[in-house]
């Protein structure tokens, strides 16, 4: 079941089209990753399927009915990149008001509020105030509060923003336990090497449209380049052949490409007709910060071709 449906969304401000057709569906307890660089339209979506922007067109369906924010809004957890604590209001007492905010009576929430500061070592934090902590302080606490009611869907825009090592990984931990025990977390970040290591899909929007949609191990199999890396005992002298080009050489290995109509069980026999002796063949995958790099740089590409008047 999808717990999230975008269809045909469009956003405009003034001439700038914020959000320009996008649709795109997220199972129930999944680990989504929305990427995009600056301006690329990511927050106007966040901020249309938590109910503080309407879309111009298009439909959002929240369980499969359409999206009404007085029933589903509070089945979600928003933690904006841009924190919205009360800065002299004392921690715990925030904390008990959001929480009652979000429905939970004063005794669930208080329970919930406890557990969650001492599994976050946050006990002696209660009477001290937002101003007084650091950016990292500061983003336990929101993290916190986002997950206080038991969201359906949780949205975390960046929620590593100023995070040491270890309540990085804290964090990061009870992400995977939420999404294990059914709840949807929409993961937003600009960081690529912890989207690879913590969602299962991704969107990837830039100016406003969709240019990429679907699973982190299909699209990194889509995004190929049929480049190996191949391990030797001795390195094997150069020889000329139509198969392959080298990329690089390091230590015992060679990156090579394959060319055009060639295939990897072609490589090795190249080498073996040369006496090559081969210990390791893998393919290279692409980073997504690779994929990310080369999609946006190809979708500024086109729009200058779309410019260009003939």
């Amino acid at each position: 079941m999808n717990i999230l449906e975008l269809q045909n969304l469009k956003k405009y401000y003034a001439t700038q089209k914020a959000v320009d057709d996008i649709s795109f569906s997220i199972p129930q307890g999944t680990i989504f990753g929305l990427l995009g660089p600056n301006g690329a339209g990511k927050t106007t979506l966040l901020r249309m399927i938590t109910g503080i922007f309407y879309p111009d067109s298009g439909t959002i369906l929240f369980e499969g009915q359409k999206f009404n924010p007085l029933k589903d809004i509070p089945k979600i957890g928003y933690m904006p990149e841009e924190r919205g604590l009360y800065k002299k209001m004392k921690i715990g007492e925030q904390a008990l008001y959001l929480a009652m905010l979000k429905g939970l009576s004063r005794q669930d929430a208080m329970k919930k509020i406890k557990d969650w500061f001492v599994k976050f070592e946050m006990q002696s934090w209660w009477n001290k105030k937002v101003d007084d902590l650091s950016k990292g302080m500061s983003q336990k606490l929101q993290f916190v509060i986002t997950v206080l009611h038991e969201p359906r869907l949780l949205i975390l825009d960046e929620p590593f923003s100023g995070l040491d090592p270890v309540n990085s990984n804290l964090i990061k931990d009870e992400i995977f336990k939420l999404a294990q025990k059914g709840s949807t977390i929409i993961f937003s970040t600009h960081r690529m090497e912890q989207v690879e290591e913590i969602c299962n899909k991704i969107v990837l929007v830039n100016k406003g449209k969709k240019i990429l949609d679907g699973s982190v191990k299909q699209i990194k199999h889509d995004c190929k380049e049929n480049i190996f890396n191949v391990g030797f005992n001795t390195l094997p002298l150069p020889f000329e052949n139509q198969v392959f080009e080298i990329v690089s050489s390091k230590e015992n290995f060679l990156t090579v490409k394959i060319n055009e109509g060639f295939y990897p069980a072609d490589v090795l026999r190249a080498f073996l007709d040369n006496k090559a002796s081969i210990i390791s063949f893998n393919e290279i995958l692409p980073s997504l910060n690779d994929i990310f790099i080369k999609k946006v740089e190809d979708t500024k590409l086109a729009r200058q071709f779309e410019n260009v008047k003939i």
